[in-house]
């Protein structure tokens, strides 16, 4: 479609849903109202498309990828929905010719906080990526009511607020009542008298519960495929109870209701009380409940044999969370569909595989034995008899192992009988994925040893990626429109195209040009600081950020406490000649995590006292954003100069900030763990700065009997640094409020102590580099023109080369003359 023609039909559509879909004069139409309009605008442009996707689909009978994820941190919608339709620039003159400020709109939307991190972000991505592949794909999750919570920061104390984030409706999604689905819980198993199927059993006097889907489009970069999320909420078979309401026990006549809505109510209920446990348990049943149920009537609509599901579906499991998902297939398939189980599973173990996101047991999802009596009992039968199975198949091959059995067991015998999911996942999938070179390794040699011996070949890595699309050409408009000016407009789509770049590396305009897009980022993220924080940051200082989930491991305890020895260096000599640094933190913690919430409060105790004392001026600032989320990654991102990426190496299974970043041009500050070693391997070892012990160091240290304080007692910054810490010089009016981090200190299990004087040494060559601008911008551009393998296209295809192996299904619209106005769909 011409630009004309789209800016028409822009402005055409947005009236009309305006005044038609809101009911408002656009003369006195507030700002939501406007967004409301225009995003109902963008889905009309992807509509016909999405219902063509789905034809398409139910016409060639693809084989399916099936992603079900507990998490989807999709972020806003409307700004990636603009860039993968391609006419971003088109809106923007649209709505300004109505008046409006296209930015201004999008910042009116509320993120989808669906998910608490990396593991709900790559989920996004990588449906991103299928469609952009053009592959068949179908996500699941839960629409929670609430999503992850909103953090304000009260006494620099983290403060949950619910994150109402439906308040003010949800214009991309559709409620689809004809594909609602029951979900049982409770009751108890009955053998059928007189079967033929011994296996086969009737769960009788259940608690039923009704998943009503909401689906969500996904559009693909510059095609017509537009894949589907869809996502299941909870509502009450019976609803609303006259009787009782008519009776006036007005409580009584919701309660049924709302406890059957408490399911999807709230991402990650605190499970450390025993009602959390059961609600995040019925979370997760519900979930794949609802999409079996969803995916066996979809192969039935299309006259697919069961006995065969997976030729036409893959089901990936992104990490344990979906896990029950393979005790449900079994459930179906032998008490629904009549199969004999061994029927049943030939289809379980050849549908299923599962990404593994963690190196840390007790991260392992495990639930008690007693729990599933309660809400499953079905299914732990069925576990059972999964279990009693592989064991004997464990014993037959390792003879008198008794050690072994105990230690492959889907069941942990003691203290409390529980459940091991992981360790179900492994047994049953065709496939094991780890994230990252190291995390597969380490899940082979380590975590999953016994299982990788006794299955040759079915762990493989995927290391993670990003979209290109979001992450760079959407979030960084000034860079990506530099780099389309240097080497094309291909690279969204294919990021390998970015190492054309490396043949500026020493063009000094080229560099100049990016060094200026840099700053003009900073200055945004600056202003933005200024608003929210009330700090001045200076734009031409150090950008050193470190955006991430609040967790131990992530060691960002070791960054504030270096933080706290430069502030010492400065107070020592305050005309030292000091590169200056403003030190960027944005975490969320979970809210029953106390040491995370507590090093939240550190890094704001001593931002406020470093940001307020005037000898120090700007040389040195501390800054936590509050609420750290998609929308404000986008913001950050772009303006960073150095990316934290500090875990205790083999303790993060990949992370994927470190490739937002690097795709940016900041430079990685990190050690050996994760994705950070695949980046060094990409962009150069002289173009990171890698500092701290490798996996085998950290445990020969810890096999030797790691003692932290002869490493503080070492150092005497680190020493002073935290007798800071203990004298209360960042806590006056709060006597030691920060015992329990100095206590950690004692045994210090990420060994913040060990790496602390490596990560100062490697600090130091970060100030230098940085004082010589030309050779720092060439390190970025090595960073940006080589991460075109961290793409999520990339992973993509692997998942689909050598796991689901599946192959594209292109989506055809023809063009009709014939089309009203308000059909026409954008011409790719």
């Amino acid at each position: 479609m011409k630009k004309e023609n789209m800016k028409d039909l822009l402005q055409h559509l947005f009236l009309h849903h305006l005044t038609c879909s809101l009911g408002k004069n656009p003369a006195h139409a507030c700002r939501h109202d406007q967004y409301l309009a225009f995003a109902l605008t963008v889905r009309d442009l992807m509509m016909r498309n999405w219902i063509e996707t789905k034809e398409t689909y139910a016409k060639n009978n693809p084989k399916t990828i099936n992603y079900i994820s507990l998490e989807f941190l999709i972020g806003r919608s409307l700004g990636n929905a603009l860039c993968n339709l391609g006419i971003m620039d088109d809106a923007a003159q649209a709505m300004k010719e109505l008046g409006l400020d296209i930015n201004e709109l999008r910042d009116e939307e509320v993120d989808a906080g669906l998910g608490n991190g990396g593991l709900g972000r790559l989920a996004a991505c990588f449906l991103d990526s299928m469609a952009n592949l053009e592959l068949p794909a179908f996500g699941y999750g839960i629409r929670y009511d609430y999503g992850i919570f909103k953090q304000i920061i009260q006494n620099g104390y983290q403060i949950e607020e619910p994150d109402n984030w439906l308040s003010g409706g949800n214009p991309w999604e559709i409620r689809r009542p004809e594909n609602t689905r029951i979900i049982k819980f409770g009751g108890h198993v009955e053998k059928i008298r007189d079967d033929a199927n011994p296996h086969r059993r009737k769960w009788v006097n259940t608690q039923d519960v009704k998943a009503m889907p909401y689906d969500t489009p996904i559009p693909g970069y510059l095609n017509n495929t537009v894949n589907t999320l869809r996502l299941w909420s909870a509502e009450s078979v019976y609803g609303f109870n006259l009787s009782m309401f008519n009776q006036g026990d007005y409580i009584s006549a919701n309660l049924e209701s709302s406890l059957d809505q408490n399911i999807t109510r709230v991402l990650y209920p605190n499970d450390n009380n025993y009602e959390g446990k059961e609600l995040r348990l019925k979370q997760q049943y519900f979930l794949v409940s609802a999409t079996l149920q969803d995916i066996f009537a979809r192969a039935k609509g299309q006259n697919q044999d069961l006995h065969k599901l997976y030729e036409f579906n893959q089901i990936q499991l992104n990490d344990t969370h979906p896990a029950l998902a393979i005790p449900e297939m079994m459930r179906l398939l032998i008490d629904v569909e009549n199969f004999t189980w061994d029927e049943a599973w030939d289809v379980t173990t050849k549908v299923f595989n599962y990404t593994n996101h963690t190196l840390m047991s007790e991260a392992l999802e495990k639930w008690s034995v007693s729990l599933f009596e309660k809400l499953l009992p079905r299914h732990l039968e069925i576990i059972y008899e999964i279990n009693f199975i592989f064991l004997r198949q464990v014993a037959t091959r390792y003879i008198n192992d008794a050690d072994r059995l105990s230690r492959m067991s889907l069941i942990q015998e003691s203290p409390e009988k529980m459940v091991r999911m992981s360790y179900m996942c492994v047994v049953v999938s065709s496939h094991v994925n780890g994230v990252a070179a190291l995390h597969t390794d380490l899940l082979k040699d380590g975590l999953f040893r016994d299982f990788s011996e006794f299955f040759p070949g079915k762990f493989i890595n995927v290391t993670n990626g990003i979209t290109p699309r979001r992450w760079l050409k959407k979030s960084n408009t000034h860079l990506a429109h530099l780099i389309d000016t240097k080497i094309g407009t291909e690279w969204p789509k294919d990021l390998d195209q970015l190492a054309k770049l490396n043949d500026f590396a020493a063009d000094t305009d080229f560099l100049k040009e990016m060094a200026c897009i840099k700053r003009k980022n900073k200055k945004i993220l600056a202003d933005y600081i200024l608003e929210n924080n009330g700090i001045v940051v200076n734009p031409d200082s150090i950008f050193d950020v470190q955006v991430k989930r609040l967790h131990e491991y992530k060691r960002q305890l070791l960054n504030i406490i270096h933080a706290i020895t430069l502030y010492l260096q400065l107070k020592d000599n305050p005309q030292m000649d000091f590169v200056p640094r403003t030190i960027i933190f944005g975490a969320k913690s979970a809210p029953g995590y106390a040491m995370a919430k507590l090093i939240i409060k550190l890094i704001n105790s001593v931002a406020e006292v470093v940001n307020n004392d005037a000898e120090i001026g700007d040389k040195l600032k501390i800054v936590f954003l509050a609420n750290y989320r998609v929308s404000l990654a986008e913001k950050i991102i772009p303006a960073a100069d150095l990316s934290e990426q500090i875990s205790l190496a083999g303790t993060e299974a990949s992370g994927t900030s470190n490739m937002k970043f690097a795709l940016n041009g900041a430079l990685t500050i990190g050690t050996m763990d994760g994705a950070n070693i695949e980046i060094c391997e990409h962009v150069g070892r002289e173009n990171i700065f890698i500092f701290g012990m490798n996996v085998d160091e950290v445990c020969e240290l810890r096999k030797n009997g790691y003692r932290p304080q002869d490493y503080i007692e070492a150092s005497p910054l680190l020493k002073r640094a935290i007798d800071l810490i203990r004298n209360n010089f960042f806590s006056l009016g709060e006597h030691d409020v920060f015992r329990p981090v100095l206590d950690s200190l004692t045994y210090d299990n990420y060994m913040v102590a060990a790496d602390f004087a490596s990560y100062t040494e490697i600090q130091s060559q970060v100030s230098q580099l940085y004082r010589n601008q030309a050779e720092w911008q060439r390190a970025c551009l090595r960073n940006i023109a080589n991460m075109g393998f961290f793409s999520s296209d990339r992973s993509i295809r692997e998942y689909s080369d050598h796991i689901w192996h599946t192959t594209p299904c292109r989506v055809s619209v023809q063009k009709s003359k014939e089309l009203p106005l308000w059909a026409y769909q954008v011409n790719l």
